[in-house]
């Protein structure tokens, strides 16, 4: 799990989640893990994917404690160049249209994931934060092949480490 906090970059009534990861497992690795719909399934959720440009995404997150449908998050395949770039929209009803993208480089026998998720509003941007960090470390600990953490214990965590902004 990582204490390295994301940072968020503000544009008038917008912003964008960024955070940069050195994962110590090789590209194809994390590759697979944030685009095979089973290995997605334990860090982050359900989800079905057609994987090409312009094919379609669906997710609905396995946390929050909340309903399906507001965990339910659709959209259309912006980029897709394994294993480097995977871009999507990011289509949820409580919040925002907005992209989200994972950047992967070589880092040795390591990658650097780069996730940036643009295009919220600055309030829900803020709130996106500390569930993203969530999942990011969950994404960490299945590379690892540990138990992922719980995403509501996770977030309360990291949560308090974040600025008021």
């Amino acid at each position: 799990m990582s204490d390295h906090y994301g940072e968020l970059l503000i544009d008038g009534e917008h912003a964008v989640i960024r955070f940069v990861r050195h994962l110590p497992y090789p590209i194809e690795a994390v590759w697979a893990a944030i685009t095979d719909p089973g290995r997605r399934a334990v860090w982050l959720g359900e989800t079905t994917i057609d994987p090409r440009v312009d094919g379609t995404i669906e997710t609905v997150a396995s946390e929050p404690p909340v309903p399906g449908e507001a965990k339910r998050m659709t959209g259309r395949i912006l980029v897709w160049d394994p294993p480097f770039v995977f871009e999507h929209e990011w289509r949820q009803r409580i919040v925002e249209d907005s992209v989200v993208r994972y950047e992967l480089a070589r880092d040795g026998a390591g990658t650097v994931l780069t996730f940036t998720h643009r295009g919220l509003g600055v309030r829900n941007a803020k709130g996106f934060a500390p569930g993203t960090h969530a999942f990011l470390d969950r994404l960490d600990a299945c590379l690892a092949g540990t138990r992922p953490p719980g995403w509501s214990e996770r977030y309360e965590k990291v949560a308090a480490g974040y600025p008021a902004w």
